[in-house]
């Protein structure tokens, strides 16, 4: 079942998680072990991130460097085809414009219609590490309006060689960010707002939104899209936190603020289990009052650890 057909189908608040595709090298157990702690809770999809490639420097003879490009997390589509076919739910890969060309981009989707999978997120990406700004791929796409646009034309039998005929027409339900608290890029939230909308104008179904640690500005952050024309589902993102390290790294790396009472309790913390404790009542205020105003569905990122969400979702649900 494709993602809008499930949201529109109840009048239920539904659940989703995020998960990380295991280091290049793992086995699949180790995903499995962080999902099924959760299964009990009936997610109605899962999402499956996709990370870029990265350039680190060899050594070689005469002390020359050579550089190189990795994956560290590759499988993203097999992982999709496994969770669908041990669990019976959804999965949601990720499509990235950075490091693929509008061809390769094309041929994954190929291979994710064969195998059934009917439901995308269409992410930019991020820049590599050592650019200071995003660079598309050569004849890649640039934008995530871009990555949109090329779903939705195959959606419509519309493939790169135009020549083809009868070409078989696909059947993906698109997803896109948005950020409550402004991507850092935008130029304002009104220039931010715009972007998204275009996304949404070309044809994207529903939005799931960055983490966010202040409901208000989910909420205001609706409003202004419904003020805008934008109709479409908007699924808020969440994370609890449950490390001294992520007090720091998370909005210095997301680009979002903790508010005021947050951060009052997380600076009184000496220790991860501290933090996590502050970060699972917070989740829990958080996911209770969302639920009290009829979100269409709460997406969960579990960056690969299940035990801090799933106390969330034992005392909501």
């Amino acid at each position: 079942m494709k993602v809008i057909d499930a949201i529109q189908n109840t009048t239920e608040t539904l659940l989703s998680f995020e998960i990380l595709p295991p280091l290049k090298g793992k086995g699949i157990d180790s995903l499995y072990g962080a999902i099924d702690p959760l299964m009990e809770f009936s997610p109605s999809f899962v999402n499956v991130t996709y990370h870029r490639e990265e350039y680190i420097y060899k050594k070689r003879e005469k002390g020359f460097l050579e550089k190189v490009s990795i994956r560290k997390r590759p499988g993203t589509v097999g992982i999709c085809a496994a969770i669908m076919n041990k669990y019976d739910v959804q999965a949601v890969p990720h499509l990235i414009c950075g490091g693929f060309s509008k061809e390769e981009t094309e041929n994954a989707l190929i291979d994710l219609n064969f195998l059934g999978i009917r439901n995308v997120l269409a992410l930019r990406g991020d820049a590599r590490k050592a650019e200071q700004s995003f660079v598309p791929e050569e004849n890649g796409n640039q934008y995530a309006s871009e990555l949109v646009s090329q779903v939705v034309d195959m959606n419509n039998g519309k493939y790169i060689e135009e020549e083809m005929k009868e070409a078989s027409a696909t059947d993906f339900c698109i997803g896109v960010a948005g950020y409550p608290e402004k991507h850092f890029e935008a130029m304002s939230l009104k220039a931010d707002l715009k972007n998204l909308k275009r996304k949404i104008d070309l044809g994207a179904d529903y939005i799931v939104t960055q983490m966010f640690y202040d409901n208000n500005k989910y909420f205001d952050f609706v409003s202004r899209c419904r003020d805008a024309g934008i109709n479409v589902p908007i699924i808020p993102g969440l994370k609890p936190i449950t490390s001294l390290k992520q007090i720091k790294f998370i909005p210095k790396t997301f680009h979002l603020s903790f508010p005021e009472a947050l951060s009052d309790a997380l600076e009184d913390c000496k220790t991860d289990a501290e933090v996590t404790q502050v970060g699972v009542e917070w989740g829990i205020e958080q996911s209770r009052e969302l639920m009290e105003k009829g979100v269409p569905c709460m997406h969960y990122y579990t960056m690969g650890k299940s035990g801090a969400v799933r106390k969330i979702l034992s005392a909501t649900h």
